[in-house]
């Protein structure tokens, strides 16, 4: 994997690459104007259509008047990305030149009206929905934080259910894009209310022909051609169930149900129709603690506090590669954006989220967002919104002393939550993160301004 391994083929005296970290840089748009944005749209990969390029032009500068750095306009790509705002499924549809009164997520919606009485306790909002479940006997500790015996107690849970799909990474690369499929839709359920625990795992594929060698089958055409940038239907089917189950059992989660398609066919009008790029449908269930449902309203003061592991040069990019046409001159863009798996953290991770659930109404997490595509750039707007806050770059766990300040921000590296603490549960969350050995780092603080402002205290900028 020239992603995570290099060899290396004499023994080495030192790790030091003599690498040194990118400055950021601006965007030239005062004096270039669109064609300057339009150049980084396209060496970036940011998939900015017409309407984008316009907009952020005028925005820069007309209002602004000022050039962007080359990490605003990165975070643009992701944060504005169809993968992120989900501008199709919530935009107006255009069918035979006829607007269509309902987006799609409305259509959606009206399936569980609102006045009318339901089972559900979460929908349409959060990482995670859920319906309403039971008091029933919980196994729980005695002794927070330490070793201790355990109990029997009355505890309401309610069950939880996400699934979403991660098609593009295993079209790419099958096995690193199937065990991170399976960690980020973990973190989802975890994420979701104000902790939760997770249960059991769904994974299913949908592929093209599958093309076995020695095993010809009458439907599928050699003829057929597959592109490069993208695996075989055969190696997506192999190892992207491969990585989704070596991570599932890494971390300690068994897949209980799932399904798996594979169909190409050329209809009478020659129009062919396959899954050339794949479908990875990643679902779990989890319980839900009855105290938990609804997480808290980030306030002036509150810390902002990153846990997992540490960032590295792994998922640059991801958003904006999943939200455009994949082609060949992309291929290494796309290859970047792909992220790489750590289940063993993930699972500390996990620990330390439960141990905060387990404390009840003392669980010292006030709200919580999983990182997804766009990294901290997403998750660390997403966590203060509306109320905005003030970060410092370098206080963000890092693995690799070469990283830039756009990838640090905008990396989507694996095993990562982000929370809203107060200052009062600092100590207790770090010394419940000391015991099951995860990393944390509080990042900044909420200032309650609506603006979230990223401070490099390495440059003073």
């Amino acid at each position: 994997d020239r992603m995570t391994e290099q060899e290396y083929p004499k023994p080495t005296s030192s790790f030091e690459s003599g690498a040194v970290a990118k400055p950021v840089t601006t965007i030239p748009i005062m004096a270039g104007g669109r064609a300057a944005l339009e150049t980084v749209n396209n060496s970036m990969g940011l998939g900015f259509d017409e309407f984008d390029l316009d907009y952020y032009t005028n925005l820069f500068k007309e209002k602004l008047g000022r050039d962007p750095t080359d990490v605003e306009v990165f975070d643009m790509g992701q944060s504005n990305s169809e993968h992120s705002r989900h501008w199709f499924f919530g935009g107006k549809m255009v069918i035979d030149n006829e607007t269509k009164p309902k987006t799609l997520f409305q259509m959606v919606k009206e399936t569980l009206p609102k006045g009318i009485p339901n089972n559900s306790i979460i929908a349409f909002h959060d990482n995670s929905s859920s319906i309403r479940g039971y008091e029933c006997d919980a196994l729980l500790p005695t002794e927070f934080g330490k070793a201790g015996a355990m109990k029997v107690d009355k505890q309401t849970l309610h069950p939880i259910l996400t699934a979403e799909t991660h098609n593009f990474p295993c079209g790419v690369a099958p096995f690193p894009g199937a065990e991170t499929g399976t960690g980020g839709r973990l973190r989802d359920v975890m994420a979701t209310g104000r902790g939760a625990y997770p249960v059991a795992g769904i994974s299913a594929y949908c592929v093209g022909n599958l093309h076995i060698p020695g095993y010809e089958l009458p439907w599928e055409d050699k003829d057929f051609i597959y592109p490069s940038n993208l695996a075989s239907p055969l190696d997506i089917e192999v190892k992207a169930s491969d990585g989704a189950s070596d991570y599932g059992n890494k971390y300690g989660e068994p897949v209980i149900h799932g399904f798996t398609r594979s169909f190409g066919q050329r209809l009478p009008n020659g129009e062919r129709f396959e899954w050339v790029k794949p479908i990875m449908f990643s679902a779990g269930v989890g319980q839900l603690d009855g105290n938990h449902t609804v997480k808290g309203a980030p306030e002036k003061g509150m810390l902002v506090v990153k846990i997992g592991g540490p960032c590295y040069r792994i998922g640059i990019g991801g958003g904006a590669a999943s939200s455009r046409v994949q082609s060949s001159e992309n291929a290494d863009l796309d290859f970047d954006a792909v992220q790489r798996g750590d289940a063993e953290m993930e699972n500390r991770m996990n620990r330390l989220m439960r141990a905060c659930c387990d404390l009840g109404e003392r669980n010292p997490i006030i709200s919580v967002h999983d990182q997804g595509a766009g990294g901290n750039g997403n998750v660390l707007k997403e966590i203060v919104e509306p109320a905005g806050a003030e970060y410092d770059i370098r206080k963000v766990y890092i693995g690799d002393k070469t990283l830039s300040v756009l990838e640090i921000w905008g990396a989507e590296y694996q095993e990562n939550n982000a929370l809203l603490i107060r200052p009062k549960d600092e100590e207790l969350f770090k010394k419940l993160a000391k015991r099951e050995n995860c990393p944390m780092r509080i990042l900044g603080t909420v200032t309650g301004d609506g603006k979230v402002v990223v401070h490099d205290s390495q440059n003073d900028s």
